[in-house]
């Protein structure tokens, strides 16, 4: 059963979270080419060679959508604004159409009573730049200064909060080293590259935002905690410098202005020329960190080329995607992010959820799995506000089915369903128990 509104401090903030791409339908208002377009154009990237052209056509449904979300009664809605649809280039030309869509979804959710949570990037990295070197390129940090000044200057007055990046481990890590995403690489130098432009480019769009007048600027990363396979030393090293490449590195970075040592021994390497005279930037001062976390990993030593281990399956109950269920992983997480990174920061739980084997049955979805995953990650959240944690909300992933990158439609991880031929929305049960739960 979920908690209750009132089972937490009072101002505690509830909310959604969704993506740009994901719903949006990115072949409409003169949106430009992204490297997604171009990575799910390439047979076997995507499953069923799916893409994000019309996704949940949230681009022209979006007044239906933000009603769902006052009807579940959330306070915030977290959104994303795609570079592309803004600047179709990247840089250069502004699109009219594109900042118009963003201003009246923004005035949207305010006449609904909702605080616009904006995320200027959400993965969709305009063709145009992709061709330049993308994320390689150290270009990109003043390209993204650019967008998230065009952007700001349009939409920054009625924001309720900005944070430049969502997740840089899958923009650097999961795209250049593990090639999952776009734009599908297995470079060890274009990684290294990625993970250290990502920083500087959110610090520049941070400085990008004070320069406008801007407050309640924040980082949002995503975690996954890291356990030994096994009880030797072996695998604690390997879990540990999993934990260093994926958590450490960026929260490190944008809160300490430095980068792990034990990861710099693989990647140090491989890092652009002068990279320390940028961490001034990369760690410029923000109002909050947000937590997106979903999942363990069980960690075991391996005999390959550096970093040396290898993921093994693990005996927890999974999720449609493969996750182990371990919401201790997040009470974790919050605890040790402020004793060693943000202090007495706010924090919010940015994203958590599950994906579900959801369907229709007489009209209604029953996915009880995903109110007990919502319970039992919430209940983490409680322990560790009372554990002194400042945590001041927390967002479900997702408001609705969506295209989930590299597996196409298949995944559900939505409060609401969306039938994908007729793009019907059905609340499902989960739904319903978190408008009852959050009812002022």
């Amino acid at each position: 059963m979920l908690p209750d509104r009132s089972d937490f401090p009072r101002g505690f903030l509830f909310g959604a979270a969704t993506s740009s791409y994901q719903i949006e339908g990115h072949d409409s208002g003169g949106a430009g080419r992204t490297h997604w377009d171009d990575f799910a154009a390439t047979p076997g990237n995507v499953v069923n060679a799916e893409n994000g052209a019309l996704a949940c056509d949230h681009y022209n449904r979006w007044p239906a959508d933000l009603d769902l979300l006052r009807d579940a009664n959330f306070d915030v809605y977290r959104f994303s604004c795609s570079w592309a649809r803004v600047m179709p280039e990247g840089r250069g030309a502004v699109n009219a159409e594109g900042l118009d869509f963003y201003d009246r979804l923004i005035d949207g959710m305010l006449e609904r009573g909702l605080k616009p949570a904006a995320t200027l990037y959400h993965w969709e990295l305009p063709s145009a730049l992709a061709d330049l070197g993308g994320w390689r390129n150290r270009d990109i940090a003043g390209w993204f200064a650019d967008y998230t000044e065009v952007l700001m200057r349009r939409i920054g007055d009625r924001v309720w909060s900005a944070a430049p990046i969502n997740e840089p481990w899958c923009v650097s890590w999961l795209s250049h080293f593990l090639g999952q995403h776009a734009p599908g690489l297995r470079d060890i130098r274009a990684t290294a590259r990625a993970m250290h432009h990502v920083g500087l480019a959110h610090g520049r769009a941070i400085q990008a935002m004070r320069g406008l007048g801007m407050t309640n600027l924040g980082a949002v990363c995503n975690l996954e905690y890291a356990r030994p396979a096994d009880d030797t030393p072996e695998a604690a090293a390997a879990a540990r410098l999993y934990d260093g490449y994926y958590n450490r590195w960026f929260l490190s970075g944008m809160f300490r202005g430095e980068y792990p040592a034990d990861v710099l021994e693989g990647l140090g390497p491989h890092m652009p020329q002068g990279w320390r005279d940028d961490m001034a930037t990369v760690s410029a001062p923000v109002d909050w960190v947000g937590l997106n976390y979903y999942t363990r990993k069980l960690i075991a030593p391996d005999a390959g080329p550096w970093p040396h281990h290898k993921e093994v399956p693990g005996p927890l109950p999974r999720t449609a995607m493969g996750w182990e269920i371990y919401p201790e992983g997040l009470e974790h997480f919050l605890r040790n992010t402020q004793k060693n990174f943000t202090g007495d920061l706010p924090i919010f739980v940015t994203e958590n959820g599950m994906a579900n084997a959801d369907v229709i049955a007489d009209g209604a979805v029953d996915d009880h799995a995903r109110i007990a995953y919502l319970a039992a990650h919430l209940g983490a959240v409680q322990r560790a506000i009372a554990a002194g944690v400042p945590v001041a909300g927390y967002f479900t992933w997702s408001l609705m089915d969506n295209f989930e990158w590299s597996l196409g439609y298949d995944k559900r991880f939505g409060l609401v369903h969306v039938d994908f031929e007729t793009l019907r929305r059905t609340p499902k049960a989960s739904y319903h128990a978190l408008s009852t739960a959050l009812k002022r």
